[in-house]
């Protein structure tokens, strides 16, 4: 057992994973949570567990008969995606740099979008759906197709990476983009006008909730399904041109039959049985990790990452945690690193080395190798991963 139950005087205990004592801000974060009426059994905070917006990012919250918008944050669905390559490290030599100059063509980044739409993102059964959402939403239905295959910015990343036995994985981290923020941004300033209207007392107003089977619910639900399928397609879209690319350098534009697919949401919710009981499970910044399920837990761009497999650890919700977490503020960063950490933090992996990405240095996050140290009883790892290149958002 690698949890520990923390010291709080709330309704619902709190377990936790970090292996570390949570500093006073993220155990009155922890605290607020867990003295909700509606919390299922216990929260459960991931060992990546660090300071959120209303919930602490790494937090697993079951609730019976509700659902907090801002616990599941404004990147709806975001998530990662690796494929297992059919071939050796060996085949890239000398091509890198060029892999990487053509993944930033063909894939934006930032708040950069498509110039044209494919097909397949036309073709998205999705789009069937979208004409039922809230006028609010609907008028965005051409940003949300031009941005369908863009990796967005912060810590989305596009990743080569060779595994223990050289092996190549292609790897990426991203979510559902504008819509998803704007979806989530309308349900929650709901959320909170509701709980002024009926003058609910809460420990913080980004804990604002909506009760099931009133239509505020019901319209969360179906805008919060709808955008986790766009994240998840969009993951797909990014993977499929990074693969053509790879395709070309190494196999002439062969097809190549990946050896394993894992696309795994970390900031989502979903209704699931824990204890003989269907809750709704909120997931903000954990993946799920029932027995045998595939998932991805990301170092930095200049540190190791994981394939893993669930062991369905019934404490945790079944959840695992969603990367190494952040060892400090973006600001704090920037003052703390110079360019020449940044360099020295990064040598040997193919990307960026100017100040524009230094809050997303190594040093900024928590050591992944003591992350993952915690959670032994979560998941086992199935390939540990180093990039080779790395193409930040």
């Amino acid at each position: 057992m690698s949890y520990e139950t923390l010291n709080l005087k709330t309704p619902s205990p709190v377990l936790s994973w970090a292996g570390h004592q949570l500093g006073d801000l993220e155990s009155k974060m922890a605290q607020n949570v867990a003295s909700l009426p509606f919390v299922f059994k216990h929260v459960a905070l991931m060992p990546d567990v660090h300071l959120g917006k209303g919930a602490l990012v790494g937090s697993v919250i079951a609730t019976e008969e509700a659902l907090i918008p801002a616990a599941v944050g404004v990147d709806i669905g975001c998530g990662m995606m690796a494929l297992q390559m059919p071939f050796t490290g060996d085949r890239l030599d000398g091509k890198l740099k060029t892999i990487r100059q053509q993944i930033e063509a063909a894939i934006p980044v930032g708040f950069n979008e498509n110039k044209n739409v494919e097909t397949s993102v036309t073709n998205w059964m999705g789009w069937r759906q979208f004409k039922d959402l809230h006028r609010g939403v609907a008028r965005l239905e051409g940003k949300a197709l031009k941005q369908m295959g863009s990796l967005g910015g912060g810590n989305h990343f596009i990743e080569i990476c060779l595994d223990e036995d050289n092996n190549v994985w292609l790897m990426l981290h991203s979510g559902s983009r504008h819509i998803g923020n704007m979806l989530a941004q309308y349900h929650i300033d709901t959320a909170k006008e509701l709980a002024k209207l009926a003058q609910i007392e809460l420990p913080d107003r980004d804990l604002a909730y909506f009760v099931a089977k009133t239509p505020e619910f019901d319209a969360y639900w179906r805008d919060l399904q709808w955008a986790q399928d766009y994240a998840r397609f969009n993951r797909k879209v990014m993977m499929d041109r990074l693969k053509r690319i790879v395709e070309q350098q190494v196999a002439g534009g062969k097809p190549l039959q990946p050896k394993l697919v894992v696309n795994c949401h970390h900031n989502y919710a979903e209704k699931e049985v824990h204890f003989d009981r269907e809750v709704y499970v909120t997931r903000k910044g954990a993946v799920r990790a029932r027995e045998n399920d595939y998932g991805i837990i990301p170092g930095s761009m200049g540190a190791k990452s994981y394939i893993v497999k669930g062991k369905g650890n019934a404490e945790s919700y079944c959840s695992c945690s969603h990367g190494a977490g952040r060892l400090m503020s973006r600001s704090k960063a920037k003052k703390s690193f110079t360019l020449d950490d940044l360099v020295a933090q990064t040598d040997g992996v193919e990307c960026r080395k100017d100040k524009g990405v230094i809050d997303e240095i190594p040093g900024a996050y928590k050591p992944i190798d003591r992350v993952m140290a915690q959670q032994s009883d979560l998941v086992e790892v199935v390939a540990t991963l180093k990039q080779v290149l790395c193409v930040k958002g």
